[in-house]
């Protein structure tokens, strides 16, 4: 209670002015004198004169910018714990606000503490800007990370972007600096401005902002939503999802080039729902796996160089837009996964990267730093506030927007100290190796809390090495995901594809590898958006021979696709067999479904996910060997193939006829006796084919082949599948 001198050479007037005061609470707001009395002080550095609203006039302490006056203890009792200050511009306005200094410190020891530890699962809640009443006012609680800082401020529209006005407390060791600034509400425009060690000042964007500026502005947004739920069905049903077993066909998207409005506009996330569920259903997907919406600078990276972890894209609205999209397909039994990237982030100057001057959400050294490739910045996994940014993120877009689950981006890239460098190019880790521990401790981490909170949720890894146990349990030494993208089939099959049928015989074995580890994981089954660009060609346009040649090879690859165990994933424009390579910039060629031959790849593809829901045996054991057994793989001199996929009594015969050629009595081998259905037929001329094949049942004979008891003769189509079902007894 000791009062200091008030001069405009006094330290803390000094440090304000300047800009690096780490604690202005020290001096502004309330101050109990020795005598009883009470002293206001207010910053008010672009004011020239300025009072207390139902009080006392301030008097200027020089042109400090500092502005005060003396009460007493009854003046101080009738303007109660919080006043409002007013004030008057050199141009004359004036302005009136409630003090932002007269309020106690808002973030608790154990929200600090948890946050020390890297634990704090709701650190979205306490972080950021949240809306809030405090004492009966309302307003917003900031709250920022930023230990090596020599001073935060909040800046807006509401303080005309100067960072000398609104400068916040610092929270000690813990790194973290807060202020409460009545009067704020959501659609306020804020950022923090930062003030180096070096005395360099950068405007940084929220790490937890909840909502950001259409690009190229990039401000944050204060947000609260408004959206009311109304997925209750599907988010209790979920929780008992037994996704090992049933149906699980993704349909992937990239929200900006699905469909636009004339090319141009983006549809907006209400629009998209509606139109995109409806295509969806139609198709028969059974999720829809959005490339990534945090928000992003770029249009040209997809989403995956990240600026706001927390901010769902303003490109198609607002977040409640997006809690609708949701919202929508979760009312019409439609899943919703979503893309995201905790391996790196980019080198923007607004965003993340060197945040408080120092490297705070990144490694120092380049080495464990930086992705060369890339050119962005790799997060630092061994820092409890950089992995708690992170997982908390990934459980706020799970609780948030109800999603169903993650698909996790380059997972190799974080596993490896070595990824993609040279000898030279990288650290070891503490044991000499190239295994990066603490990527390795957070992947575990993640995988088991979001398990943990919600259940039913599938978790995605993008993992394109041999890395053992990815879909494992971490309790058995996993990594905790709930599937793997399996590159590897997805490599060998477009491969196989891509070679003439003269040469496919010399190619077998690429088609009947997979067999070899297709248990080892929980896979899926990934024709991704990373396979139609730069250069790639469409997935039809991968195909060899004619026209008609590369449709049908189109309509095999995706029928050997649907059968073949492990789930399923299709990146848009595949399912209509689009000519052009995906261009982001521009939305899919809708008009070539008028086409025929692109309307029958598209009737085939909807016909297999209806066939693949349909029947137990197609995705019942897609993780579990005692669901497919091979009736021939050796067959490479005519490149045909056939399994059974099985389901208890259930049994599905698969034939594949992977040259132009037509196999006219080709003798297969069955597993019972009796009367064989065909289910579909992707060479029918509903799809484009040429309409060869069994057109009906076919019947067993008492002549044993391949193995097999019985056998029977079929015509095999050209470039197509045949499915067969057992229907009966002779």
């Amino acid at each position: 209670m000791i009062e200091e001198p008030l001069t405009p050479d006094h330290y803390d007037v000094k440090c304000l002015a300047e800009g690096r005061h780490y604690d202005p609470f020290v001096l502004l707001g309330y101050h109990e004198t020795p005598t009883d009395e009470w002293i206001i002080r207010e910053w008010l550095p672009t004011a020239t004169r300025a009072w207390i609203v139902d009080g006392p006039q301030l008097e200027a302490v020089g042109n400090s910018g500092v502005f005060r006056a003396r009460i007493s203890r009854a003046d101080k009792q009738h303007l109660g714990n919080h006043y409002a200050i007013g004030w008057q511009e050199a141009d004359g306005f004036e302005h009136q606000v409630i003090s932002s200094y007269t309020f106690l410190p808002q973030v608790g020891d154990v929200d600090l503490h948890l946050f020390a530890e890297g634990r704090h699962w709701f650190l979205y809640d306490v972080l950021g800007a949240n809306p809030c009443c405090l004492d009966g006012i309302d307003g917003v609680l900031f709250a920022v990370w930023a230990p090596s800082a020599e001073r935060v401020s909040v800046v807006g529209g509401f303080n005309a972007w100067n960072g000398l006005r609104h400068p916040m407390r610092s929270r000690g060791q813990s790194g973290v600096w807060e202020l409460f600034i009545p009067g704020l509400c959501p659609d306020d425009r804020y950022k923090f401005e930062i003030r180096d060690q070096w005395g360099h000042v950068h405007q940084k964007t929220d790490p937890y902002a909840r909502s950001m500026e259409m690009r190229p502005r990039t401000a944050s947004i204060i947000h609260a939503s408004q959206h009311e739920w109304h997925d209750q069905a599907w988010m209790e049903q979920r929780r008992e999802y037994d996704w090992q077993h049933q149906p699980l066909s993704i349909y992937e998207v990239h929200l900006g080039s699905w469909q636009r409005r004339d090319d141009q506009r983006f549809l907006n996330y209400r629009e998209l729902a509606h139109r995109l569920v409806d295509y969806v259903l139609w198709m028969g997907f059974t999720h829809i796996n959005l490339m990534p919406i945090s928000e992003h600078p770029l249009d040209e990276s997809w989403g995956y160089q990240t600026t706001g972890y927390y901010a769902p894209t303003r490109r198609f609205g607002d977040p409640d837009d997006f809690r609708y999209f949701v919202d929508h397909c979760h009312q019409n039994g439609i899943g919703v996964f979503l893309d995201w990237v905790p391996a790196h982030f980019p080198k923007d100057d607004y965003a993340l990267a060197r945040f408080d001057g120092s490297a705070l959400y990144e490694h120092e050294d380049p080495r464990l730093g930086e992705h060369q490739d890339w050119g962005t910045y790799i997060f630092n996994f061994g820092r409890n506030e950089v992995r708690n940014f992170l997982i908390a993120n990934a459980l706020y877009w799970m609780r948030e927007f109800h999603l169903d689950g993650l698909r996790v981006d380059a997972v190799a890239s974080m596993l490896y100290l070595d990824y993609s460098r040279e000898p030279g190019q990288w650290l070891p880790n503490a044991y000499g190796g190239n295994e990066n521990i603490d990527a390795i401790d957070f992947i575990k981490t993640l995988n088991t809390e979001i398990h943990a909170q919600y259940p039913g949720a599938v978790l995605m890894a993008e993992e394109s090495t041999s890395w053992p146990m990815v879909s494992r349990p971490t309790w058995m030494g996993g990594l905790g995901f709930s599937m793997k993208w399996n590159m590897g089939w997805m490599n060998d099959t477009l491969g196989y594809f891509s070679q003439n049928p003269v040469y496919r015989s010399f190619h077998h074995n690429e088609l009947t590898f997979s067999q070899m580890y297709a248990y080892f994981e929980n896979f899926i089954l990934p024709l991704s958006h990373d396979e139609v660009v730069h250069l790639k060609h469409s997935l039809v346009d991968k195909m060899p021979g004619d026209v008609w040649q590369k449709r049908a090879n189109l309509r095999l690859l995706f029928s050997y696709m649907m059968v073949h165990p492990g789930k399923k994933l299709l990146f848009m424009g595949g399912e209509f067999a689009q000519w052009e390579e995906w261009d982001c910039r521009h939305s899919l060629d809708w008009s070539v479904c008028d086409d025929p031959g692109h309307r029958g790849v598209q009737l085939l593809m909807r016909d297999l996910n209806h066939l693949y829901q349909q029947e137990t045996a197609l995705h019942l054991h897609d993780f579990e060997s005692q669901g497919f057994d091979w009736i021939d793989c050796h067959d490479h001199q005519q490149s045909v193939l056939s399994f059974i996929r099985q389901a208890g009594d259930e049994q599905l015969i698969c034939l594949f006829n992977f040259t132009p050629v037509v196999r006219e009595g080709y003798r297969i081998g069955l597993p019972r006796r009796g009367c064989y259905r065909e289910l579909i037929n992707s060479d029918a001329e509903i799809y484009g084919g040429s309409n060869v094949g069994l057109a009906g049942r076919l019947c067993s004979e008492d002549q044993s082949w391949m193995g097999r008891p019985v056998s029977g003769v079929v015509t095999l189509p050209p470039l197509a599948m045949l499915v067969l079902k057992w229907e009966g007894d002779l």
